[in-house]
């Protein structure tokens, strides 16, 4: 048996180098989400999308996403019981909100 060099050290560095771990909430951006102006409530809450990146586009994810919103919540009337389905449209004027409407 011949005596060398293990090449497979020496090329690579360490065997099984460990990958940095990257925390997946640092890559994603809070949208809020309005309803629309009947309501007497605007904003229905807050939605997480993923960070623009190359030619991946944040606002093209958050297109044609369902919410589906009580209406007791949208009219302060706690009586009422009916549920909508909102579908968002493209984001606002302001960076961080789209708008919705009926699905």
């Amino acid at each position: 048996m011949a005596v060398g060099k293990n090449k497979c050290l020496t090329k690579g560095g360490k065997k099984g180098a460990k990958k940095k771990v990257v925390d997946p909430f640092s890559e994603k951006d809070w949208y809020d989400v309005k309803t629309p102006a009947m309501f007497n409530i605007r904003n229905i809450g807050k939605t997480l999308v993923t960070r623009t990146q190359g030619t991946k586009i944040a606002s093209d994810g958050l297109k044609g996403c369902v919410f589906e919103v009580s209406l007791a919540d949208l009219q302060y009337d706690e009586v009422a019981f009916r549920k909508f389905k909102l579908i968002t449209e493209y984001p606002g004027l302001n960076e961080f909100s789209c708008t919705s409407h009926f699905f």
